[in-house]
């Protein structure tokens, strides 16, 4: 099956009020002949509430600095992702990263969100409030926030995939 080849617009960071979300921190040593050198990693996400959504990971030797540093990534890894009335997803899909894959299906409204605490950080800085996930494979937070950004981005809006095909989507709804 062909990889389908969406349009990515460039997304302005500073344009936008997003709201950071630490997801995980990470003490990591590295053994020297003076003993230990601790270093932290963390995880963070930042969206806006409206479909806008990214992810990054900051190093350093303070945790404040990793966190800062994860932010200004996060940034710059910025996607859109399409959203229904109901602020859920459009079709059910599955997000693959390294052993990490998670399942995310469109849920009806008043469901909520469902899901674990690295998945859920993804999904609602994104604006999803009805959806359904599970973590098929690893639990590590690395690779589920990276499988669950993967199944957001290869979301697919109806409304688009209509306008390529040249059909209302009165057409395909009616039959």
């Amino acid at each position: 099956m062909p990889k389908i080849k969406r349009k990515q617009y460039n997304i302005r960071a500073s344009e936008l009020n997003l709201e950071e979300r630490l997801v995980h921190i990470n003490r990591v040593a590295k053994v020297v002949k003076g003993g230990r050198r601790f270093s932290f990693n963390a995880i963070v996400v930042v969206g806006n509430k409206e479909g806008i959504v990214g992810h990054g990971l900051g190093k350093a030797n303070e945790v404040a600095d990793a966190i800062q540093k994860g932010i200004d990534n996060a940034k710059k890894n910025l996607i859109r992702v399409p959203l229904t009335k109901t602020h859920s997803i459009p079709h059910p899909i599955i997000g693959k990263c390294g052993a990490g894959r998670v399942l995310l299906r469109p849920a009806s409204e008043g469901t909520g969100v469902i899901a674990g605490q690295a998945v859920r950080a993804v999904v609602e800085s994104a604006g999803l409030g009805n959806v359904l996930t599970k973590s098929l494979g690893s639990a590590n937070p690395h690779n589920v926030v990276k499988a669950t950004f993967d199944a957001l981005k290869r979301l697919q809006d109806p409304v688009e995939i209509a306008q390529r095909r040249g059909v209302s989507l009165k057409k395909v709804f009616e039959g």
